[in-house]
């Protein structure tokens, strides 16, 4: 089962430009615009962000390190480090899983790891083999999980596993497979230490012609008191490069307060 599904692994291109639809929901607000997405592996991500209007209202440029947007409507710009970001944002947005969920790839599947094998709802199930009660946690936590839950664990005992978890520092990785064609359809992480998890659902994909990547992705964070959730609808999919990205903040844009 896992041989299989790593030989159907997507290979990462170094360029990806595409079009996408996006759905935006945050605690406070909920958001739709279309974007315009530029990715060069590893290095940084891209985006021009066009309103109904039709005119970039934003532009966005994510690196491994920090996040730089320019907030063309109202003359304003952020530029920040990981922990700038969260402070004025709440969540930080990762350059590997959003660049990995663009390809549809399984996150961290390993060729050398053991892993739990299931059926669920038509599709595998592969599970990390952390101990049993650290995969009961983490169906415990998982805002969006699938799974039954006629045995969650009562709060004192998930506090101490949770705890336990800390100190090994324990992730759980969950990925659902399509049965036919063995591509990653769901890649569950859940990351015990912090209670956070990123759940990324690849729910369409092109053909051969566009090497079946994801044109329906469905990305959800996580972490204690927050959830952030997108839809990103793609099409125009190109893997030719080189690609530009520029950035340029105006002399009389204000930082953001």
């Amino acid at each position: 089962m896992l041989e299989r599904a790593m030989a159907m692994q997507t290979m990462p291109s170094r360029y990806y430009s595409a079009k996408a639809d996006v759905e935006l929901s945050m605690p406070d607000e909920q958001r739709s615009f279309k974007a315009h997405l530029r990715s060069v592996k590893d290095s940084a991500v891209w985006a021009s962000v066009v309103p109904l209007l039709g005119i970039e209202a934003a532009r966005v440029l994510l690196t491994p390190d920090s996040l730089k947007i320019m907030d063309r409507i109202n003359d304003q710009y952020f530029v920040g480090d990981t922990g700038a970001t969260r402070k004025r944002f709440g969540l930080v947005p990762e350059l590997a899983l959003l660049q990995r969920a663009l390809n549809g790839e399984a996150i961290a599947l390993d060729s050398a790891e053991r892993y739990r094998v299931d059926r669920e709802d038509g599709l595998y199930v592969l599970t990390s083999r952390e101990k049993r009660r650290f995969i009961r946690a983490a169906e415990d936590i998982s805002p969006s999980d699938t799974l039954t839950r006629d045995r969650d664990m009562r709060e004192r005992r998930l506090e101490r596993t949770l705890r336990k978890a800390e100190e090994k520092e324990a992730i759980v990785h969950r990925y659902h497979f399509e049965p036919d064609s063995f591509r990653v359809a769901r890649v569950q992480v859940v990351n015990l230490m912090n209670d956070k998890t990123a759940d990324l659902r690849y729910e369409e994909r092109g053909g051969p012609e566009a090497q079946h990547l994801p044109t329906r992705i469905r990305i959800t964070l996580s972490e204690p008191g927050r959830v952030v959730s997108a839809l990103l609808i793609i099409t125009r999919i190109d893997l030719e490069g080189p690609v530009q990205m520029s950035f340029r903040i105006p002399e009389k844009y204000e930082p953001m307060p």
